[in-house]
């Protein structure tokens, strides 16, 4: 079930918390405010944003709830807290209700309307598999997908500079290990920036599921090897090039089993790491024993590229 209040930015917080305290994991903010926005984001994603999707004044704050015998409940709960905001001194605006029933198929395939085909970089464009595009250039990648509930579209910082990175140190005829592979992006960019092998890691059945397709429909199904597991647990191979577009905490936790994944010379490109995390990431890394050859930043986010050294005695 969609429950949608329609309210004023003033009582933005207060109507989320009231979402949150009734149970809904997470709340929708539409805000027309956007539209004066000129389209383009900061990483070449086009938003084609229709006036009628947003409301005429205030905005609207939409939360989500399993269909139960507890509707009404809900519903209650809402316009009570409401009230109770109001009688607060917030300006809650008109505060109406909308209540509907919508295909969870549907919610999930919504986003698809605003993912458009863009540029990573001078080489690799990203394209959804429900559009059409023409290369501008012989040389340019392109990278067919659909991530569907997997991360990496390709536009978020994490993943841009990702594949930037993998761009700039990996070579031909190397080995590729991505670990925590999403919708499959990394290893796919790898693959056809002309990686012999890669190996694609993930917990999440989701994105095993999601990865397993697109390498398909990209046609680097000889390349890319997919698996579902944890982290590099279990993985025995060794890599010219290891990948992890994941959580910093989790970045830290992997750091030590590293060199083991890693050829001597080998590179790790690690990103999804918030900018004040950068510090124990960076410790971590060099108390793995690898050196930082290159950190870059987006907005709030970093990506690090680490070597590990080659020693004498390899």
């Amino acid at each position: 079930m969609e429950y949608t209040i329609e309210t004023s930015a003033e009582a933005l917080e207060a109507t989320s918390a009231l979402f949150m305290t009734c149970g809904a994991g997470g709340v929708e903010v539409v805000d027309p405010e956007v539209l004066e926005r000129d389209g383009i984001g900061p990483y070449g994603e086009i938003y084609d944003l229709s006036p009628a999707d947003y409301p005429r004044a205030g905005i609207w704050i939409k939360g989500y709830f399993p269909v139960t015998d507890e509707d009404s409940k809900v519903e209650e709960q809402l316009r009570a807290g409401m009230k109770r905001i109001g009688a607060s001194g917030l300006d809650v605006g008109t505060a109406r209700l909308v209540v509907a029933r919508v295909s969870e198929d549907e919610w999930a395939d919504a986003w698809k309307k605003y993912y458009r085909t863009f540029q990573v970089s001078d080489r690799i464009t990203v394209r959804p598999l429900w559009e059409e595009y023409q290369p501008v250039s012989a040389d340019e990648i392109i990278i067919s997908l659909d991530p569907g509930m997997s991360f990496g579209t390709g536009s978020h910082p994490t993943t841009a500079m990702c594949l930037r990175l993998l761009e700039k140190y990996l070579q031909s005829d190397e080995n590729v290990i991505d670990v925590g592979c999403g919708s499959g992006i990394l290893s796919i960019a790898a693959a056809k920036l002309g990686a012999t092998h890669v190996l694609a890691l993930d917990l999440d059945d989701v994105a095993v599921h999601h990865t397993k397709n697109n390498v398909i429909e990209n046609d680097v199904d000889a390349q890319v090897e997919v698996r579902q597991g944890d982290l590099l647990t279990g993985v025995s191979e060794q890599a010219h090039l290891v990948i992890s577009n994941i959580l910093a905490e989790v970045i830290v936790y992997l750091a030590p089993d590293i060199p083991e994944a890693l050829l001597p010379g080998g590179t790790w490109i690690a990103s999804g790491i918030i900018a004040d995390k950068e510090t124990i990431v960076v410790t971590a890394m060099k108390g793995a024993g690898l050196t930082v050859l290159e950190t870059i930043r987006q907005g709030d986010w970093v990506a690090i590229a680490a070597k590990k050294m080659i020693r004498y005695e390899e």
